[in-house]
């Protein structure tokens, strides 16, 4: 049975498509399958697999309207080596097509239950907003993982996050939980992050996950070869992070 995670966080720019590109590359490495869907119109996740968003034939967007199912649309990163569900601007015209369909919130949950047995792991890269695509991702997950930078907005915008998280919890997907809080884009030698490094483990305990993974050129660089970064350089700092976070995961789904 697939553990299902959303990567979320209602603000922009904080690491989400990069957590999940990589951390599904070092789910891969580390013997797990793995499907990545892509639920952002820009299809970043998408090409961030090295796959061509321009040339799809079927991407989510098909699957969500319902004109074909999970295994018409998915294919294998060619850099990665997980599956991943891609995604590119056909998306955005969902979000106008969804409120009229049955169960709009949960297209995506009833599209994944028939291939539930094919991975171990599913991860879904969420816009930066509570959309109907957002909503269709939280409702079909087990938990969400909280990339963040270790900064005071990234505070602010938390707090949002985890009442958008309760209401979903209390109307739509009683399983959904906070897997715990990954501390992205971090510079030990800026004193701010160090204090809102341990404000986070001082009020989320163990929901703050051990792995940190520290602002890395190489991970920056990697999405611009279509190569997740774990891939690209092996020894970088911040693909070493991923992996360490790969096995954390591993560790964790097994007390679900």
């Amino acid at each position: 049975m697939a553990k299902i995670f959303c990567v979320a966080n209602q603000k922009g720019g904080v690491g989400k498509t990069t957590t999940c590109v990589n951390l599904a590359a070092a789910l891969h490495r580390a013997g797990q399958r793995v499907l990545l869907i892509d639920l952002d119109p820009q299809g970043n996740a998408t090409m961030g697999s090295g796959i061509d968003k321009r040339g799809l034939q079927h991407s989510v967007y098909h699957v969500l309207v319902g004109l074909v199912d999970l295994a018409g649309a998915r294919v294998n990163s060619p850099t990665g080596g997980y599956d991943v569900l891609p995604a590119n601007r056909d998306l955005a015209g969902a979000e106008v097509e969804l409120v009229n369909l049955e169960q709009r919130e949960k297209r995506l949950r009833n599209a994944l239950a028939a291939f539930d047995a094919d991975y171990d792991f599913v991860l879904i890269d969420c816009p930066p907003s509570l959309s109907m695509l957002t909503l269709n991702g939280l409702c079909c997950a087990n938990g969400v993982i909280i990339p963040m930078q270790c900064e005071y907005y990234a505070l602010e915008g938390l707090s949002d996050l985890v009442n958008t998280i309760k209401k979903v919890h209390a109307n739509l997907n009683r399983e959904l939980k906070i897997i715990g809080l990954l501390r992205v884009m971090f510079d030990p030698r800026m004193t701010l992050q160090q204090q809102v490094s341990a404000q986070l483990e001082a009020h989320f305990g163990d929901k703050v996950f051990r792995a940190i993974v520290p602002r890395n050129v190489r991970l920056a660089e990697a999405p611009s070869h279509g190569i997740p970064g774990v891939v690209y350089d092996k020894a970088a700092k911040g693909a070493q992070a991923y992996m360490a976070f790969a096995h954390e995961m591993i560790e964790r789904a097994k007390t679900f």
